[in-house]
């Protein structure tokens, strides 16, 4: 973790009804003076959404060999690549070489869409890479309930997510845009 950054605890609970995955995880991530409190909670969401036991966080923004999250098995091999917000071609053409599975969460309202028509045709050819837009209002909303210390319930059903703090809840749809 960088030694500028803020530390957050958060303790996810994690109810995935479409993987049957019901678990809590109790997590410390680096909250790096560059990164965006909708960035950081896009992290959580991404965490959530493939939690289990091999998935951890890579070292940070700015490190252009990892991405955001990843999943190796037990030999090293990369599972999952998940990158956060709008990575360029090349990024994604290299892990989409190193890893199985390449997953991007493209947020950032106009920006996002702009990103997807410019990268589209050209990423249309990773075939081992999705693409999922998550709404800026929802970011957002799911930015308001970020606090150093959390305590999270994640619900998740058909490609919906509910969040609560123990004082409000969201709801989330994600937009899968490609894979």
């Amino acid at each position: 973790m960088a030694s500028n950054a803020t530390i957050y605890k958060a303790v996810l609970q994690i109810s995935d009804l479409d993987r049957q995955y019901f678990q809590d995880h109790t997590l410390t991530l680096a909250h790096h003076p560059s990164e965006t409190e909708e960035r950081l909670m896009v992290r959580l969401l991404a965490f959530a959404l493939y939690a289990n036991e091999a998935l951890s966080f890579g070292r940070g923004i700015g490190t252009e060999d990892e991405p955001a999250l990843w999943q190796r098995d037990v030999t090293g091999t990369i599972e999952r690549w998940i990158e956060i917000g709008q990575p360029d071609e090349k990024t994604l053409r290299q892990a989409c070489g190193r890893a199985k599975q390449v997953i991007v969460y493209a947020y950032g309202a106009r920006s996002a869409e702009v990103w997807w028509a410019n990268q589209s045709t050209a990423l249309d050819r990773l075939k081992n890479l999705s693409v999922t837009l998550i709404p800026m209002d929802s970011v957002r909303a799911l930015a308001e309930m970020s606090r150093p210390t959390m305590q999270l319930q994640w619900t998740i059903q058909d490609g919906h997510l509910w969040i609560g703090d123990g004082a409000q809840t969201i709801q989330i749809e994600l937009q899968r845009l490609k894979g």
